[in-house]
C-alpha cells in the first residue's frame, strides 16, 4: 500500500511476481538480522554480560546471528509449504509454550501462602483472557449480500444469498508489534547517550528512560499506540471502496443500500465500529500484564495477554488447517 510498484508486482504479476517480492522480503531479512545482532552485542556488553570483543569476533558473533535468522525464516517457509500455518508464526508459538515452564517454576519458587487468593484470581483472570481472547478472534460480523438473477440461453445464474465476513480483530496482533516497536526505540536511543559526556544530552537520555519506565505513563501510550495501530492497519487490510466495487461488479447488493458509494460509505461506517470493539480488546490485552503487576504486585508471573493472544490465534489457524488438510484427502 505504501509502495504502489511494489504492490503492482505482488497483486497483478502472478506468481512470478509474488516470487520476487518474498526474494526481496529474505534479502531485507540479513541487513536487519545484522543491525539488530549487532544492538544485541553491544547491550550484552555493556551490560557486563560478555567482555570487550575483537573485530574478528565482531565479525563472527554477528555472522552466527545472520545465519540463525536465515535458518528460522528458511524453516518457517517450509513449514508454511507443508500448509500446516504460518510458519514463523509457528516458531513464535514454540519459543512462547517454551517459557511457560520457567516462568511457572519462578512463580512456586517465589511462592508465599499469604497471596494466595492473589495467587488464585490471578489464575481466575489467566482463564478470563484465554476465553476472551479465543471469543474475539473467533468473532466476526456478517453482512448480507444478494446477487441478481442473470438468465443467459436457457441458463439461469445468481440468484443466491451468501453474506461479507467483516472480523472483529481483523488486525491480528500486527498492532502490538508495532506499537512494541514505537515504544523500545526511544528507550534504546536514550540508553545510548545514557553514558554521554555531554551534561545535557545524558540529562535528556535520563528523562527520556525514566518517562519510559514509569507504569503508568507506559500503559497509557502503550495503550493508545495499540488502539491508532489497530484503525490504520485494518484501513490497510479492508478496503471499503474496492470490495463495494467487486460486489458491484459482480451483480451483488447489499439489501437496503444502494451499489457504489453508498456501499462503500456504509462498509466504512460498520469497519469503524467493528474496529472500535476489536481495537479496544487489542489495548487492553496489550497492558493486563501492567495492570495485573500494579494491583498484585506479582512480577514473576504476570498474564501475557500479548502472549495468549499469539498462542491462541495460531492454534486456531494450525486446527483450521489441518481440518483442511483432513477434508481434502477425505474428498
Amino acid at each position: 500500500m505504501i509502495f504502489p510498484s511494489l504492490e503492482q508486482m505482488y497483486k497483478y504479476e502472478g506468481e512470478a511476481g509474488r516470487m520476487r517480492f518474498n526474494q526481496y522480503s529474505r534479502l531485507l531479512t540479513v541487513p536487519l538480522a545484522a543491525l539488530q545482532g549487532y544492538g544485541f552485542l553491544v547491550l550484552l556488553s555493556r551490560q557486563g554480560i560478555i567482555g570487550s570483543l575483537t573485530l574478528i569476533e565482531w565479525i563472527s558473533a554477528i555472522s552466527v546471528i545472520i545465519a540463525g535468522s536465515v535458518f528460522l525464516m528458511w524453516l518457517g517457509e517450509l513449514i508454511t509449504e507443508k500448509n500446516l500455518g504460518n510458519g514463523v508464526s509457528i516458531l513464535i508459538l514454540a519459543g512462547i509454550a517454551a517459557g511457560f515452564p520457567t516462568a511457572l517454576r519462578q512463580t512456586l519458587f517465589n511462592y508465599d501462602s499469604s497471596q494466595l487468593f492473589t495467587y488464585g484470581g490471578l489464575i481466575i483472570v489467566s482463564l478470563a483472557v484465554i476465553v476472551g481472547v479465543v471469543y474475539i478472534t473467533e468473532a466476526q460480523r456478517n453482512i448480507p449480500i444478494n446477487y441478481a438473477r442473470r438468465i443467459r440461453g436457457m441458463k439461469v445464474y445468481g440468484g443466491v444469498s451468501t453474506y461479507l465476513p467483516m472480523r472483529v480483530n481483523n488486525a491480528g496482533v500486527i498492532p502490538i508489534i508495532f506499537a512494541l516497536s514505537i515504544l523500545l526505540f526511544p528507550g534504546m536511543i536514550a540508553s545510548f547517550f545514557a553514558g554521554s559526556g555531554n551534561v545535557f544530552v545524558a540529562r535528556i537520555a535520563a528523562f527520556v528512560n525514566s518517562f519510559i519506565q514509569s507504569n503508568t505513563w507506559y500503559s497509557i501510550f502503550y495503550f493508545l499506540l495499540v488502539v491508532l495501530f489497530t484503525y490504520f492497519y485494518t484501513a490497510v487490510t479492508f478496503d471499503p471502496k474496492s470490495i463495494s466495487e467487486n460486489i458491484q461488479k459482480q451483480g451483488g447488493y447489499i439489501p437496503g443500500i444502494r451499489p457504489g458509494p453508498m456501499t462503500a460509505q456504509f462498509l466504512g461506517y460498520l469497519l469503524n465500529r467493528v474496529t472500535l470493539v476489536g481495537a479496544m480488546f487489542l489495548g487492553t490485552i496489550a497492558i493486563m500484564p501492567n495492570i495485573v503487576q500494579g494491583f498484585t504486585g506479582i512480577t514473576a508471573f504476570t498474564v501475557g495477554g500479548t502472549s495468549i493472544l499469539i498462542v491462541v490465534s495460531v492454534a486456531l489457524e494450525l486446527m483450521k488447517q489441518v481440518d483442511a488438510q483432513l477434508s481434502m484427502y477425505e474428498y
